[in-house]
């Protein structure tokens, strides 16, 4: 068995009273969840400011031959090829981050995780820096742009696996669906923050769009190398299963919790806890559903993230077009019911007990959205908001909860329960497949919008009905299983 050697937190050594029995499990439980959602809220808020200063960058809005605004774009992305370099800008940060996210979670299986994750920070808040740079020393190459994109994307790849293997160190199964509903948020929140702070200070220059989140990211990463703690175990904790009778209640608990979840959790499987090789964690059960699933679910979500705010800007709302500000500030409510979609998909997940279940009924639910929400969202503001929160409600759903609960409960399933190497190699897979989808779905998108706004949206449209296509298997296994389970408790009631 492989050993991998943490750290111990400076402020530990700093002020010991945080340290057992001065603090209890719930107190570093909270701490860790609070740590993670602000670095991953960061990480995010680092990551809007591409989509804030696109309708900057690109070409001019016509409308009846008459320019609308006074931006003369910035080349290269200026000209009628803007789109598609804007695309192109997109696919350079996401590929290289799905492509980091297989090797990010490989090593941060294998090495201190509290470290991993601030290198993250660190390096993703430094290109964000250099990226604004481009604005003030004239840069015009596009080689600079998808080069520091390229670079920022490796760095961003590092976050995910860390902040989610952390949380399931401190956590089980029980509620994960709401914790990490509400955890999840931070992904909308950090939407919300850099599409406040870029459309903040974007009329003194694009170049303050990426300085002051790159700033925010490195500000975090420091509170984070300071106070995170990985484990319970490095302080001794254990989780709180120190005693041999709540061990046996939560193996007799996780063993019918297993049962339940749609059969994806194999029981006969040989254990150990060796660190998980790749090929080994795309064969465990359940992986490959959920992270081809996830590569639609992140195409739609993040074609949204990075094109929402040039959408905006370049559909006129009750017959006016908005400012770039505007546009900005108003595409965060698309986040903020991503918000509440994360949280209630995690919810209802826990009620019944089955996460595909959940998201394809989301994923079903978000294509009148889809459609309602282009055709009719254009008519006034009220139904502009409205329409936008309900699509981000239903599109952010089940992007949520397979990034989070789904993925924690993969990766620790009987077979690898307790193994938070095999937990961060599933999450990497999972969010890496999703991430090819991610990058994917912006580059068509800058491509296609020169087609037609409606081309666009068909897109999203057919790429989430293929998401719930994936997920069809695994959801009859669930209803098949609660089924079988109600007969059960029917036949015991009835016997007796």
């Amino acid at each position: 068995m492989q050993s991998r050697t943490q750290t111990l937190a400076p402020a530990l050594t700093l002020f010991p009273t945080l340290k057992p029995p001065h603090k209890t499990l719930a107190f570093h439980q909270t701490l860790v969840l609070i740590l993670t959602f602000f670095a991953y809220a960061s990480f995010h808020a680092s990551r809007k400011p591409p989509s804030i200063v696109k309708s900057v960058l690109g070409p001019e809005i016509q409308s009846n031959s008459t320019r609308i605004g006074n931006e003369s774009g910035w080349a290269p992305f200026d000209g009628p090829q803007g789109t598609h370099r804007l695309g192109e800008l997109d696919l350079a940060f996401l590929s290289s981050y799905s492509i980091g996210m297989y090797f990010a979670g490989h090593l941060g299986d294998r090495i201190d995780l509290r470290l991993f994750l601030v290198f993250g920070m660190m390096g993703s808040g430094a290109f964000t820096i250099v990226l604004g740079l481009g604005y003030w020393f004239n840069v015009h190459w596009l080689g600079f742009f998808v080069g520091v994109q390229a670079v920022c994307g490796l760095f961003q790849s590092i976050g995910w696996p860390c902040v989610v293997a952390v949380v399931g160190n401190w956590f089980g199964k029980d509620k994960r669906g709401l914790i990490m509903g509400v955890w999840n948020s931070h992904t909308s929140v950090g939407n919300v923050i850099g599409s406040v702070i870029a459309s903040g200070v974007l009329e003194f220059g694009w170049g303050w769009s990426f300085l002051v989140p790159g700033v925010l990211v490195i500000v975090v990463g420091m509170v984070v190398f300071m106070f995170l703690v990985v484990s319970p175990e490095d302080l001794g904790l254990g989780l709180g299963l120190e005693s041999p009778a709540m061990e046996i209640e939560m193996n007799v608990d996780s063993e019918k919790v297993e049962s339940e979840e749609a059969g994806l959790l194999e029981r006969e499987r040989p254990d150990t806890l060796d660190a998980i090789g790749f090929l080994e964690a795309w064969r465990l059960p359940g992986v490959a559903p959920f992270a081809f699933c996830l590569f639609f679910s992140k195409l739609v979500a993040y074609t949204f993230l990075y094109w929402l705010p040039f959408y905006i800007r370049h559909t006129a709302v009750a017959g006016v077009h908005l400012s770039h500000k505007a546009s900005g500030i108003l595409s965060t409510i698309f986040d903020i019911g991503g918000v509440f979609g994360g949280i209630l998909a995690g919810y209802i997940s826990d009620m019944i007990g089955a996460r595909a279940v959940t998201s394809i009924l989301f994923l079903l639910l978000s294509i009148p959205a889809l459609v309602f929400y282009r055709v009719y969202g254009s008519l006034s503001m009220f139904a502009n908001i409205g329409l936008m929160f309900l699509s981000g409600l239903l599109v952010n759903g089940p992007y949520s909860l397979i990034t989070t609960a789904v993925a924690a409960d993969l990766g620790t399933q009987s077979s690898v329960r307790g193994n938070s190497r095999a937990l961060a190699t599933v999450t990497a897979i999972i969010d890496g497949t999703g991430s090819v989808g991610a990058a994917l779905g912006p580059l068509l998108a800058g491509y296609i919008s020169t087609r037609g706004w409606n081309s666009v949206f068909f897109m999203l449209i057919l790429a989430t009905f293929c998401a719930s296509l994936f997920l069809i298997h695994v959801a009859r296994t669930e209803i098949k299983e609660k089924l079988k389970d109600r007969k059960w408790s029917w036949d015991s009631i009835s016997s007796n």
